[in-house]
């Protein structure tokens, strides 16, 4: 049954609401679908944008049953149109997308609390990347939030380094890139301390680091524990490696076993991760927690696709409280048992799709 703000108790926020949802130690369907509809609920009576494209597709909140009826609004949305239910308060975080794809407009993902996307990040962190472990080392190859401010993965990596990370972990990357020689004298000295250490960065930030070691012959064996987060693909700042390729000049060069190396796939969009188990194997499996559930559709009819086939995935994230919960990537996937393999970008019928699907957006937004 769909509930309104009034089903609730008026001191209860969206944002409290969710952060209870994350503490949760996992949740039924029906748990996952009662708030995935209270948030619907929220969002569709806040945005006007949003309510048009919503009824423009027959989805109003007397027959959106559950999570997977959600429309899903297509990534490139948030570059043409402020999704937020709350009004622009000074105090907002604005998380901007690298604009890559089209480098005059950025998307722009509203945060009036950053306590959701914080408390999302590092439970999630913590299980799959953490692991258990104490603090430990990192060494991040990434610019600062203070470099760049409206940067999700530079929060995100803050947010590592300051709840995970010991008082040795510092950023390797300035105005002139990647710190080489300071980043080798840390690795240096973690070798010889004994105690893991962790690389965290783009997935470019670590190629320009495996070229300027290879040619050289330099190469470093890091203690057991240590491991490699690295996301984000190459958007033209390198050259492209097969993921094979990749992950086994990454294990030889640092001596990390490759089921210590793990891929993140986020977005600016969303304010949850996925992650996988490791990539002795590639593709690997990604997987979200429990406050987030992803399907795969064919752009073309919005329909999912049946198990098996690739399809574009839509992933409905319950911290997105305050834009909307459940967005159509331009990312082709597999179902398979325990996620998702994640196998590029739309191309061909697909991308045409996702394109379809912004200019119905837009003409249903602006009509």
């Amino acid at each position: 049954m769909n509930q309104t703000p009034a089903d609730r108790p008026a001191a209860t926020s969206p944002a409290a609401e969710v952060l209870a949802f994350i503490a949760q130690d996992g949740c039924t369907d029906d748990e996952f679908d009662r708030l995935a509809l209270r948030l619907f609920s929220l969002q569709y009576d806040s945005n006007q944008a949003y309510r048009r494209f919503c009824q423009r597709r027959g989805a109003t909140l007397r027959n959106v049953k559950c999570w997977s009826d959600i429309p899903a609004v297509p990534i490139d949305a948030f570059k043409e149109l402020d999704l937020r239910c709350q009004p622009p308060a000074p105090t907002d975080r604005v998380f901007m997308t690298s604009g890559t794809t089209r480098s005059e407009v950025k998307g722009r993902h509203y945060h009036p609390t950053l306590a959701v996307y914080d408390r999302s990040m590092i439970s999630n962190f913590s299980r799959r990347f953490m692991r258990g472990s104490g603090r430990m080392r990192m060494c991040i190859l990434f610019p600062t939030e203070t470099m760049m401010p409206n940067s999700s993965l530079a929060h995100y990596l803050a947010l590592a380094r300051s709840e995970f990370g010991t008082e040795e972990s510092r950023y390797f990357f300035g105005p002139s890139g990647l710190d080489i020689d300071g980043l080798c004298n840390a690795l240096t000295q973690a070798e010889r301390s004994g105690l893991p250490c962790a690389l965290l960065g783009a997935s470019y930030s670590l190629v320009h680091l495996m070229d300027e070691l290879g040619p050289h012959g330099k190469s470093f064996h890091l203690p057991a524990g240590s491991r490699v987060l690295d996301t984000g693909g190459y958007k033209g700042q390198s050259r492209e490696l097969p993921l094979d390729a990749f992950y086994a000049q990454l294990s030889a060069l640092l001596g990390i076993e490759r089921s210590q190396c793990i891929n993140m796939y986020g977005m600016t969009e969303l304010s949850t991760q996925f992650y996988d188990a490791g990539n002795a194997s590639v593709p690997s499996v990604k997987s979200g927690p429990h406050w987030i559930r992803s399907r795969l559709v064919d752009p073309l009819t919005g329909r999912e696709v049946a198990r098996g086939e690739r399809g574009i995935l839509v992933h409905c994230d319950l911290a997105n409280f305050n834009s909307v919960t459940t967005i159509l990537t331009e990312d082709v996937g597999q179902a398979v048992d325990g996620g998702f393999l994640l196998l590029g970008r739309a191309e061909g019928a697909h991308a045409k799709g996702c394109s379809l699907a912004v200019e119905e957006f837009i003409r249903a937004a602006t009509a």
